[in-house]
């Protein structure tokens, strides 16, 4: 689960609800920085169980370097409504059309990036359809399913679901964490395990279900997507027990995609060490929009 140190929009951003042709998502949508010149628009996916919060910590540096980010709540997380109970409405598909929604509704391509799970929905939509999309990033999201730890993992949450509230999966989730993955942030001004608590009880328990089926039975499409003309980004921490390095290691040299791998984080770069993260997003948004992305493996640390 992914932290972000601060539920507020940073300085600046928008909160609000993204009207699309596919219902309205909730949305924090950061513009340019005053006195930056404009270069493009990044939107930005979460991953499971997690939020458009998860990239809070990017805005900032993004919007410095002339970066419009709008980061969404998919269909059925946090804040963007679904139905409680269909798992059908989150079939892979279906993600993928809102997000090609989603960038429609935003009136220009987009620079599009998926963490972990919203990377697998995000690959979807560029096999439904390029035409958005200026370059694609999957961030700590590899080429199929998630590693057989993280497989067991997500069962027992399913198992769980199917006999437990919301609530009470919350309170056992809590219970089996290490104390310091539970502890306040310092810098959040409201208790941050809170906030983590009211993202979980946001989610629809059928867009869990639906979306870690997904995680562990996602099969590898990388010869798919390495036929599409678009520049790509294989982003990672240093360390991922998610999908492990040496798989994304791969994934990139078959997608002939720039490769990051950002020090002194994990699975979670966005949170861990979001200032190399944004630097090395930009950059290679600089390069995508001009034309001279290349398959060079990025310098280690990022």
């Amino acid at each position: 689960m992914s932290r972000p140190p601060t539920f507020r929009p940073p300085a600046g951003a928008r909160a609000y609800r993204l009207r699309t042709a596919r219902g309205e998502f909730a949305v924090v949508d950061a513009p340019v920085a005053p006195g930056a010149r404009a270069r493009g628009t990044a939107l930005l996916l979460p991953g499971f169980t997690g939020s458009k919060e998860d990239f809070n910590p990017l805005h900032e540096p993004l919007a410095a370097r002339g970066y419009r980010t709008v980061a969404v709540d998919g269909r059925g997380q946090f804040e963007s409504g679904g139905p409680a109970d269909d798992e059908s409405a989150y079939a892979q598909e279906e993600l993928a059309r809102d997000v090609l929604a989603q960038a429609e509704a935003l009136g220009t391509r987009v620079h599009l990036l998926g963490h972990s799970l919203g990377g697998q929905i995000a690959r979807a939509a560029v096999l439904l359809d390029r035409s958005p999309f200026l370059s694609l990033t999957l961030m700590a999201s590899g080429p199929a399913q998630i590693s057989a730890s993280q497989r067991q993992r997500v069962k027992l949450l399913r198992d769980a679901l199917g006999v437990m509230t919301m609530a009470q999966v919350w309170d056992v989730i809590q219970a089996m964490e290490p104390p310091e993955e539970t502890d306040t942030a310092p810098d959040a001004g409201l208790d941050a395990r809170e906030d983590l608590r009211r993202r979980w009880l946001g989610n629809k328990p059928a867009q869990l279900l639906a979306t870690g089926h997904q995680l562990c039975t996602e099969p590898d499409r990388v010869a798919e997507l390495a036929a599409v003309a678009l520049p790509f980004h294989v982003l990672s921490g240093a360390r991922d027990e998610t999908w492990p390095l040496p798989l994304l290691d791969d994934m990139a040299v078959r997608l002939g995609a720039r490769r990051t791998v950002v020090v002194g984080a994990e699975h979670s770069p966005n949170c861990d060490q979001p200032l190399p993260t944004a630097r090395a997003l930009a950059d290679f948004w600089d390069d995508a929009t001009h034309g001279t992305a290349d398959t060079a493996e990025a310098p280690r640390p990022a």
